[in-house]
């Protein structure tokens, strides 16, 4: 596994050597004499009367190297920063609760954001100044972090007064656009509403969808795979063809671009063009679940191979490349190796003739669009350098038809090409892998693994999914000194350390993982322990008072603000994942809290919502299942019986996203958390299937005919 690398010899070292996050580690021998966020670096700053220099990034960020080697590592601007600055480094993955503060305030000063996050406060942690990458020299767009320093350290000294007048009307600028303007509203239970806000969303997407090259907008372009899901959704209930077209040709234009990872599989983080060619070379745990679950639904729907396929590759490369030995899935590979963005994964047509032979290596460059000059760009000099980026435009079928090729052995011999250059490409340097295990992004890999088992009927993937929970289990929980407290879960992990309390996304995104986790397998403990998680993010996070959950739970350390999110970045907001789990806890355990918690989260947000509803699809997700016909299914029968297996693979088979399902096997222990277990029981000893909606129960169903018309297969 390639992490950090390891050196004999260093000429400085600094406090983030006793660090875990390899971020922080990657900083730990720069000039810079860096503290991690800590009471002693804030008591320093207040002793000394210096302003903080607040750096935020995350290990795999193309820019945070390039900001390093450019300032960083100068000892100069190292120098003038030890003497006047107290300088603090933060991994926005280990602190995303810090992160959310500072990035708010940059975008609240300049419009834009991005990391790395530069951050400069005081030492009541108010900050005065923000931006994100700043050159070693100054530019015509933006001054170079040398003379940034020196100005901000001579505002410090000569105009004190102003930076409080700014730092104090930052904060009261934060403080108003975290409050809810109205006060408490009522639930949201207006299915007119609803439907007219996703229509909205609808004729948005429709709006900026690339009919070429699918996904929305131009470039650079991202996976967002909230947008899909939710336009699944919208064909679903709709029928609208041109929703489902749009997911179809996004997910099959990103597979063949070079976003995917042709030889070792996986997406990377995003495309800086319009074909899906050049990608930011990035892996993200994030993006492998949440593209993986796009696919399972398009299949779901489809019965088109080719998105299971997908699926099947991305979990290939996370069991192999991306999972923990104790069943823990690691968080990120870099862009950069040996320097370079992209250097692990581009290749000329001379390395590939040379691995292959001349002949095949003619054909796999044909077939993956290598040219003599390349179709890899220089980022800097924006020049071909002779590399390529393996993408397809023609199918397999299609190319080999053109070259006179039977389909099958094409596709015979392009696997075993893939397989060679693979194992060639393994002894190249690897990107960094960032290793550590976090646990809201893990609680979307085992939720995708866990729905990967049981639409795919691979055990291998539900495995992955209970191994990595059982992880959780056992690591990540912490015994309160309150012996009666329940356990507090933590938020990562890695090499032996679990640590930091555990925010919103960690116990929305976890219990989420749990019930995909009951509801491939039913065994109860998943269902008790989904139930457990959802139980103490209402205590931890809810706001009582205006509805929706806070980032930071309420024994988290104090910062400037609490904030509360609903807006989906590059993975669903904490708050719209909570929305959507319990208002499915809440139908199939009918738990009327969960349901009333559910409608006043969307409520509070709903004004956000009104304004732009592309940016909230996981909410709108979250909406449209309250505001449909939910069906409540409970599948009772022995799992012996021959029929058995038939019907629940027509449930797992099938696209249901408002349904919840139970097995009812074993009816006096089911009947702890869904009450009406005790009477849904096989009829006349035959497997039977109860469907109730609405607050009703349809008759009991023994045939599965019958069945596959109640659920409109």
């Amino acid at each position: 596994m390639a992490s950090l690398p390891t050196h004999q010899h260093h000429t400085y070292t600094n406090a983030l050597i006793h660090e875990k996050s390899p971020y922080l580690l990657q900083h730990a021998h720069n000039p810079v004499n860096w503290y991690a966020w800590s009471d002693e670096a804030f008591e320093q700053a207040r002793r000394e009367n210096k302003p903080i220099f607040l750096s935020i990034g995350y290990a795999t960020c193309h820019w945070c190297h390039v900001m390093e080697r450019e300032s960083f590592e100068n000892t100069n601007t190292a120098d003038f920063l030890n003497e006047h600055y107290i300088s603090i480094k933060v991994d926005r993955e280990e602190r995303p609760d810090i992160d959310a503060i500072y990035m708010s305030v940059c975008q609240a000063l300049t419009g834009q954001g991005g990391w790395p996050l530069t951050i400069f406060m005081d030492a009541d942690k108010q900050p005065f100044f923000a931006g994100t990458y700043f050159p070693p020299e100054n530019h015509a767009q933006r001054p170079g972090f040398p003379y940034l320093i020196q100005h901000i350290e001579n505002s410090w000294r000569t105009e004190r007064e102003k930076i409080t007048e700014s730092s104090t009307a930052i904060l009261e600028h934060l403080k108003k656009s975290h409050l809810s303007s109205d006060g408490a509203k009522p639930p949201v239970t207006n299915d007119q509403l609803t439907n007219t806000l996703l229509t909205q969303a609808f004729t948005r997407y429709e709006q900026i969808f690339d009919p070429h090259f699918g996904g929305f907008g131009s470039q650079p372009k991202f996976p967002s795979p909230q947008n899909l899901l939710l336009l699944l959704r919208h064909f679903k209930r709709t029928g609208e063809v041109s929703a489902l077209a749009m997911v179809e040709r996004t997910v099959l234009s990103m597979r063949k671009g070079g976003i995917f990872d042709q030889l070792g599989y996986g997406f990377h983080r995003y495309s800086t063009d319009r074909e899906w060619l050049l990608p930011h070379f990035e892996k993200m745990l994030y993006d492998q679940a949440m593209m993986s679950l796009v696919c399972l639904e398009t299949f779901q729907i489809t019965k088109n191979e080719a998105y299971s396929r997908i699926a099947e590759e991305i979990f290939t490369y996370v069991l192999r490349d991306m999972t923990d030995d104790n069943g823990g899935f690691y968080s990120a590979e870099d862009a950069d190796s040996e320097g370079h963005e992209g250097t692990f994964y581009i290749w000329t047509s001379k390395e590939i003739r040379e691995v292959l032979g001349d002949s095949d290596g003619r054909l796999f460059a044909a077939f993956y669009n290598f040219t003599e000059e390349g179709n890899f760009e220089e980022e800097a000099t924006r020049e071909r350098t002779g590399d390529n980026i393996p993408h397809i435009r023609l199918s397999e079928a299609d190319f080999a038809h053109a070259h006179g090729i039977d389909t099958e052995e094409l596709r015979a011999r392009l696997s075993v090409f893939r397989e060679r250059l693979f194992a060639h490409r393994e002894k190249r340097v690897h990107p960094l892998k960032d290793d550590k295990i976090l646990t809201d992004w893990n609680g979307l890999m085992i939720a995708a693994f866990a729905v990967g088992g049981r639409v795919l009927d691979n055990a291998l993937y539900t495995q992955a999914a209970e191994r990595s929970f059982g992880f959780f289990q056992q690591r990540m929980f912490a015994l309160q000194n309150d012996s009666t407290a329940p356990p507090r879960l933590l938020h990562r992990y890695r090499t032996g350390d679990a640590a930091i309390p555990a925010f919103l996304d960690d116990y929305a995104f976890l219990a989420w993982g749990a019930l995909e986790l009951y509801q491939t397998h039913f065994q109860t403990k998943y269902l008790k322990s989904s139930l457990f998680l959802a139980d103490e993010m209402l205590r931890l996070f809810e706001n009582t008072d205006d509805g929706g959950f806070y980032f930071s739970a309420s024994d988290n350390e104090t910062l400037i603000i609490r904030t509360q999110e609903a807006y989906d970045g590059a993975i669903p907001s904490g708050n719209s994942i909570a929305a959507s789990v319990l208002a499915r806890l809440g139908r199939l355990t009918n738990r009327a809290q969960y349901i009333r918690s559910a409608e006043r989260t969307i409520a509070h947000f709903v004004e956000s919502v009104q304004r732009y509803p592309t940016g909230f699809a996981q909410m709108l997700i979250a909406a449209d299942f309250l505001t449909q016909s939910a069906q409540e299914i409970i599948f009772a029968g022995a799992a012996s019986h021959p029929a058995t297996h038939d019907i629940l693979r027509l449930l797992a088979e099938t696209f249901l996203p408002y349904s919840v399902v139970a097995y009812n096997h074993t009816p006096h222990e089911l009947k702890e958390w869904i009450e009406q277990a005790e009477y849904q029981t096989s009829h006349n000893g035959a497997p039977t299937l109860y469907i109730c909606e609405n607050y009703q129960c349809h008759a009991p169903l023994s045939d599965i005919a019958a069945m596959r018309t109640a659920l409109g297969v």
